[in-house]
């Protein structure tokens, strides 16, 4: 793959209802976002983010908490994660929005503002949820304005029990769904077909822009006009309209804030159609489904998309819909996976526990955590990690993919090893990692601009390692490398000054 400029940049996600509660006990009062210490804030930006997502910040439903206390299959999710809970410990789901202001648990009106105003000197951006599909399903929105949700019959409500529900006057309203699940109990499903839905939508995300620097979109490509249509057609009485719900939206707001940014939670490959639209960043499900299931060069196939899409690909092995990655990859699994995503194109995301190797899994209508020490293996891993990844030339500068041959004939091992470079100017980093459980052997073709008549020295930062290779034997041969299972080297090197990658557009 030729060498091409690219940007990449690091999201954090922060349960905003777990880390108030979690500061409280640790500080033995009564916290708010906007009482929480400063030196916490500071603690989880120091390590390189660009972007806080601060997850779940909006008024929370009395009716969706009475759900959360009621659906069998979440409270045995429940019992996982805190066998001894309590009512006390459910706050209800997040993403069954009651109302687009912050809830009072978290503080009071103008605290996002100001929050935002805090990290931005802090040189970091503040993301929040936007749930489109659905709202609570007690939402004001159903009485007031009907027209901008799915209606059904009372035949409607008989014939689908669980997708209907019966409100005042003898209305018939949808939960949200995905179509290849049950629907969400605890909600009710928008309409975006309704010019009513996308007028009042448009409005609050231009206000949404004002207290905000991007939105983390929920489940996106429910919002494409043939998923909807294919959805719901058959109780709908608008017809599809000519423009899609998200490029009339996203341009109105840009219009107003072209700097804000838009995140895509996305699948079913539907990533570029949404990016294509408007969107700065969507999820990358596949990668992180090939890193989970599927071979090395599986994995690298994935890296040769074009680097358009990769650029606006965010990358990651948890988060709060996934299980916690050293419980799904396991502990040595994970660091090479966490290398993989935190060192190629797009935006990072790093999940708060992740680092500290947290096993359990919150359900996001729990509040309360589950009590865990921290790996300090772990701890010291993405210490390492980040602040390789998070400095230059990795931030914004040149990205290759290597190719990687083998060591000797007939020694196929080298197809488990990943290897791709930043370059800037006369920096270099090389990262090279055996995404295998076996040892493995290879050689990593290097730039021949790379190289000059002088000794060229690899310094390792995830051990401190310096390898010293003559120029003529890299040019002749590539660069050997020997991994055990599940190792990397995170290397940088000098590149010659007057033979330095040139950028490009």
């Amino acid at each position: 793959m030729a060498a091409v400029m690219s940007k990449h940049s690091f999201l954090y996600e922060l349960n905003a209802y777990a880390f108030v509660k979690r500061l409280s006990k640790q500080y033995q009062k009564r916290l708010s976002l906007m009482t929480i210490p400063p030196k916490e804030w500071k603690s989880i930006t120091s390590s390189g983010f660009d972007y806080l997502w601060l997850m779940g910040v909006w008024k929370r439903s009395p009716e969706a908490h009475r759900c959360a206390l009621e659906v069998p299959e979440w409270r045995r999710g429940y019992n996982e994660a805190l066998p001894d809970w309590n009512e006390g410990d459910i706050a209800g789901s997040p993403y069954a929005v009651y109302e687009y202001t912050i809830d009072s648990f978290l503080g009071e009106d103008g605290n996002l503002l100001e929050f935002k105003a805090f990290l931005n000197k802090l040189g970091v951006k503040l993301i929040l949820d936007f749930v489109p599909n659905h709202f609570a399903l007690d939402h004001p929105g159903s009485r007031t304005n009907p027209e901008a949700f799915v209606q059904g019959t009372a035949e409607d409500f008989k014939k689908y029990p669980d997708l209907f529900f019966e409100t005042h006057k003898s209305r018939f309203f949808a939960h949200g769904r995905d179509p290849y699940f049950p629907a969400w109990p605890d909600t009710v499903q928008v309409n975006y077909f309704s010019d009513s839905f996308r007028d009042r939508t448009m409005r609050l995300l231009c206000q949404l822009s004002q207290i905000a620097d991007g939105i983390r979109c929920d489940m996106a490509m429910l919002g494409l006009s043939r998923v909807f249509q294919n959805t719901w057609g058959s109780f709908l009485k608008e017809k599809m309209p000519e423009k899609e719900y998200w490029l009339e939206v996203i341009t109105a707001v840009k219009k107003k804030n072209p700097e804000f940014i838009f995140i895509a939670e996305a699948y079913w490959d539907l990533e570029w159609e949404l990016q294509q639209l408007g969107f700065d960043y969507t999820y990358d499900k596949r990668l992180y489904d090939r890193l989970l299931h599927a071979s090395p060069q599986d994995v690298a196939t994935h890296l040769r998309a074009d680097i358009s899409y990769q650029r606006k690909s965010v990358r990651f092995i948890e988060n709060h819909d996934e299980t916690r990655a050293v419980t799904a990859f396991g502990k040595e699994r994970s660091y090479a996976a966490a290398v993989v995503v935190n060192t190629v194109p797009g935006l990072s995301m790093c999940h708060d526990g992740q680092q500290e190797g947290r096993r359990i899994k919150l359900p996001v209508q729990m509040a309360t955590e589950p009590g865990e020490e921290s790996d300090r293996e772990t701890q010291e891993f993405y210490e390492i990690l980040l602040k390789y990844a998070t400095a230059e030339p990795i931030k914004n500068s040149v990205w290759n993919l290597h190719e990687v041959t083998s060591a000797w004939e007939h020694n196929e091992s080298f197809r488990n090893i990943l290897a791709w470079s930043w370059t800037h100017k006369t920096k270099a980093k090389l990262i090279v990692i055996n995404y295998s459980s076996a040892n493995s052997q290879g050689k990593i073709c290097l730039p021949d601009n790379w190289l000059a008549n002088s000794p060229v020295n690899f310094e390792d930062k995830l051990n401190g390692e310096v390898y010293t290779w003559d120029p003529l034997e890299l040019k002749a041969q590539g660069l050997y490398v020997k991994l055990a299972p599940w190792k990397s080297h995170f290397f940088e090197l000098r590149i010659p000054e007057n033979k330095t990658i040139k950028k490009k557009d």
